[in-house]
């Protein structure tokens, strides 16, 4: 069966792609094929012309921007000195990770599809746009998409004669893990851990952690000051940040695994290794060197994660209870989706709440497994809000600590933004700075039209006080569209940006959509403005930015700015979205959402 060979591919910004490749990965063990997953880049491309089959699973990140351990294949295929037949033999299949809320919905993947169809790749089925905004998550698409792959490759290299595939129920782990001797130092911390896999991470210390928004405020937002000299970076870009777990988090981890009667016994300072068990699937830097338990679990393993499906696959697999298995098999099924949601999704139920859930399956968690029914705590981004010449050496951040309810007594709570409200002056942690995906004008007489309600203010402070620091704000070329609930309570930055407005050094329009009666909310100020705004928009040289929450906001704003353009400038509907596409094609019109 040595034949029967597949390469998977992925392209992952934040990690969910190099996740769901690997599970792509797992699913063609059972079908007996074999082929590594690696990122794009670790691959030696010029060898892609002799792949039978390649699986990409790739994101899309800013406007349309592919993810970084893509970008050298990506630049490699664009070449065009590449023949036309170039992938002739070569069958391929491209699962796209997106976001709807974003105009570029799954741009790379779209991309990726079509440059390998015109240098004659054969595509195995259509490609496949998963959505984070559906209901059930990329899952909605994902599993009916893989089913199609599966069907597809199976016809073309059936399984050899008296072989069968192995029966969904059987759980492959990445790894074996083995257990070694406890811990001598218990101190519980491990550096390796506290570091960003990005080349450009250095050490940050909190110069200070104060809310910005009044107490009586419902949502609790914090500007923190980090410092760290000689740190460079420009407006636009954000900063990485990878939070450890709580420790009541960490706790009830432990409390679970001590229910546990099946051996081993795990402790907090139960000392493991993580050992290669197929050669395709290596075990990541990060965990060649024997780790303790406590460690993973305050580290390395996302605990506040909500239950992905496959997590009740694996549980399925394990559990002696026939009604848990039936429960679990339920749950794991395209038939039992909408329970799913009810269960997990819609409350945010997370694994640990999950493992309490089903105490038998918890009893026979071993340790691979735990390694697949936790995933790595993924590293978060957030729009810099200082300039790196008017807050020299220093990092500025605006973050919404996210705390919620659903019909679960205990509060969700967002896992980075709690973790930044818990720091206290003096403490230091990593950071890392990435390119951003806004890329502001470098004209001196571009009209920048930004609009940020919320803590999507954040990058735009960080232009207009660069602009300022070095002398080129002006009103006529800055116009800052800000909103909030309320003028006294979540007016971020609001000393500062009337000082600018009464300066002339920017023209500012707010809207308080709590503040009277009737909500007012940025679109309508855009609105209400529109003749006043449009001898700047009508001129080629206008750019607009929009930055803030994805739910209804960037929409309205677009359609705010069409109706200007249709009211003011003659454009009818038709022709003011084909000039829209084509500003967010050029750059001129840029979104920076998040749900």
């Amino acid at each position: 069966m040595n034949e029967r060979k597949i390469l998977i591919l992925y392209g992952s910004q934040t990690g969910t792609a190099q996740e769901l490749a690997e599970r792509v990965w797992r699913d063609s063990k059972r079908y007996f094929f074999n082929g590594p997953v690696m990122a794009m880049d670790e691959y030696p491309i010029k060898q892609l012309i002799n792949e039978p089959m390649v699986v990409f699973v790739c994101s899309t990140t800013g406007q349309g921007d592919q993810p970084d351990n893509m970008k050298k294949f990506w630049r490699f295929l664009l070449r065009k000195s590449l023949p036309s037949n170039s992938l002739q033999n070569s069958k391929f299949a491209v699962l796209g990770l997106g976001d709807s809320s974003y105009v570029k919905f799954n741009f790379v993947a779209k991309k990726l599809h079509r440059r390998l169809v015109s240098l004659g790749g054969v595509p195995l089925c259509d490609v496949g746009l998963a959505d984070e905004q559906h209901d059930l998550g990329a899952d909605a698409v994902v599993d009916p998409w893989l089913e199609s792959l599966w069907k597809t490759l199976l016809l073309l290299h059936p399984l050899p004669r008296g072989v069968e595939a192995l029966h969904s129920s059987i759980i492959l782990p990445r790894w074996n893990v083995e257990i070694l001797e406890d811990v001598a130092d218990k101190s519980g911390k491990d550096e390796r851990f506290s570091w960003n896999t990005l080349e450009s991470t250095f050490s940050a210390s909190v110069l200070s952690n104060e809310r910005t928004t009044t107490p009586d405020h419902f949502q609790d937002v914090r500007g923190i000051k980090l410092h760290s000299p000689g740190v460079e970076y420009k407006p636009g870009d954000v900063a990485i940040i990878r939070p450890h777990n709580f420790d009541s988090s960490v706790d009830r981890l432990m409390e679970l695994l001590a229910e546990r009667t099946s051996p081993p016994k795990l402790t907090r300072h139960s000392r493991i290794q993580v050992v290669q068990r197929d050669s395709d699937m290596p075990v990541p830097e990060l965990l060649r060197e024997p780790v303790t338990i406590e460690v993973c679990a305050k580290q390395y393993w996302d605990l506040n994660a909500v239950a992905r499906r496959y997590v009740f696959s694996l549980l399925a697999s394990i559990t002696p209870d026939e009604l848990e298995k039936e429960k679990l098999n339920e749950l794991s099924s395209a038939a039992g989706q909408e329970d799913l949601y009810n269960y997990c999704n819609r409350p945010r139920r997370t694994i640990l709440e999950v493992l309490a859930d089903f105490p038998h399956a918890l009893d026979n968690v071993s340790l691979p497994f735990l390694f697949e029914i936790f995933q790595p705590i993924r590293p978060r981004a957030f729009s810099i809000a200082s300039s790196p010449t008017a807050h020299k050496d220093e990092i500025h951040l605006l973050v919404a600590v996210v705390k919620y309810q659903t019909r679960i007594v205990a509060p969700r709570l967002g896992l980075c933004s709690n973790y930044l409200a818990a720091l206290n002056t003096g403490d230091r942690i990593p950071v890392s700075i990435k390119k951003g995906s806004f890329v502001f004008p470098t004209s001196q007489n571009a009209k920048i039209f930004m609009i940020g309600p919320g803590t999507g203010i954040a990058p735009f402070r960080s232009f207009i006080a660069e602009s300022v620091a070095t002398g080129k704000a002006n009103e006529h070329l800055y116009h800052l569209f800000f909103g909030c609930r309320n003028r006294e309570k979540d007016f971020h930055f609001r000393e500062e940006l009337e000082m600018m407005g009464s300066s002339n050094k920017l023209s500012l329009y707010t809207a308080f959509s709590r503040d009277q009666p009737e909500k007012i909310y940025v679109q309508h100020v855009i609105s209400a403005q529109g003749e006043a705004l449009w001898k700047y928009l009508s001129n080629e040289d206008s750019y607009i930015f929009v930055a803030g929450n994805s739910n209804n906001m960037p929409e309205a704003v677009r359609d705010a700015f069409k109706s200007i353009y249709c009211q003011c400038g003659g454009y009818s509907s038709d022709q003011a979205e084909e000039l829209f596409c084509k500003m967010e094609m050029s750059g001129r019109y840029q979104t920076e959402t998040w749900a």
